[in-house]
């Protein structure tokens, strides 16, 4: 005996309406009556219809994927805002899917995500990507971009003031006393270290205290960095009795290292991190930090992608999001004379 599969055509005649009717009801009921919704839903119940969402998306030329384009996974930081950015892609009904823009054969894979077969939307964590490939045009899908950006790409922008952010760090340090304040610094092409760097300078400059090339060492973000960090800072015949390291890993790194060889922190070096990664309130002494919002980020990001993948009001050109000193054990008073 032949199964009977209930058709949009049937609920349209157990409800008396038009199947566009019941279309419009099932797709967007915001546009129908609440007595006409009423109906249709009542026979899709009578009926048994289902909706065939593999079939709808088709038509329809959606994937229901956002593509998040995120340089080293295996950065802490990006943990919580690909929670933030998938718990409202998920209640929309998208898939987030992760790319990392520094694993193998990614240039291939990244091509194939700028394509709207491929996903309804991008967005992009990786400020250091060729903004050509970018550009948007009829045939690429939506992009945003979160965290850093592309200074000649025109799409939304999520982000902090990282400059600000800078200058809170090394305002909290000059509270304590310090007067010699050095800056381990992200990577150099990196747009949220150059803004980090910018910011120190210019809180060390409104405040008449000493801005030394040689107190400004070269970083990565990487644990690794702030190890080095270290060893230079320790190699110095005169050392700042301050650090601000441009990323908590590197802080995590730095305060290692110091440590090993014998110097205290926060009595013989105050450090300050940025970020708030999980980690952080967790080591001996316990970080002093910026902290980004980064939940927040995540759920702007998939709230802006969402507005323009659904032809709403356009988003604004740039969401600012703040950010805050979290004082923990690693800064004290300056105890040098």
């Amino acid at each position: 005996m032949e199964r009977f599969t209930p058709r949009i055509r049937d609920v349209a005649r157990v409800a008396g309406v038009s199947t566009a009717t019941v279309s419009r009801a099932l797709s967007k009921p915001d546009v129908v009556s609440a007595d006409t919704l009423k109906t249709v839903l009542a026979a899709v119940a009578e009926t048994g219809y289902t909706i065939n969402h593999a079939a709808r998306n088709l038509r329809q030329q959606r994937t229901m994927s956002v593509v998040a384009l995120v340089p080293n996974l295996a950065n802490p930081f990006f943990s919580r805002i690909l929670a933030g950015m998938s718990a409202v892609l998920t209640q929309a009904g998208y898939n987030l899917l992760v790319v990392d823009t520094e694993g193998p054969g990614v240039d291939r894979h990244i091509a194939r995500t700028l394509d709207r077969s491929r996903a309804d939307g991008l967005i992009v964590f990786d400020g250091l990507l060729p903004p050509e490939d970018l550009q948007p045009d009829r045939l690429r899908p939506p992009l945003v971009m979160a965290c850093e950006w592309i200074e000649d790409l025109a799409a939304p922008r999520i982000r902090i003031d990282n400059a600000a952010g800078a200058g809170l760090a090394v305002a909290h340090l000059a509270r304590l006393g310090h007067r010699r304040i050095g800056h381990l610094l992200g990577p150099e092409a990196n747009v949220l270290a150059r803004s980090r760097a910018d910011g120190v300078r210019q809180e060390l400059a409104a405040r008449g205290l000493p801005v030394r090339p040689e107190w400004f060492l070269p970083g990565d973000y990487s644990l690794e960095s702030g190890r080095r960090g270290a060893r230079d800072w320790i190699a110095m015949d005169d050392r700042p009795t301050a650090m601000f390291c441009a990323s908590d890993q590197m802080a995590c790194g730095f305060i290692g290292e110091v440590q090993r060889r014998g110097f205290r922190v926060p009595q013989d070096v105050s450090v300050v991190g940025f970020d708030n990664i999980d980690l952080v309130d967790h080591i001996t002494p316990a970080l002093t930090t910026i902290r980004q919002p980064r939940w927040s980020i995540g759920e702007a990001a998939a709230k802006v992608m969402l507005s323009l993948m659904t032809d709403t009001d356009a988003p604004p050109p740039d969401t600012v999001l703040p950010v805050e000193l979290i004082e923990r054990e690693s800064t004290s008073a300056c105890a040098a004379i």
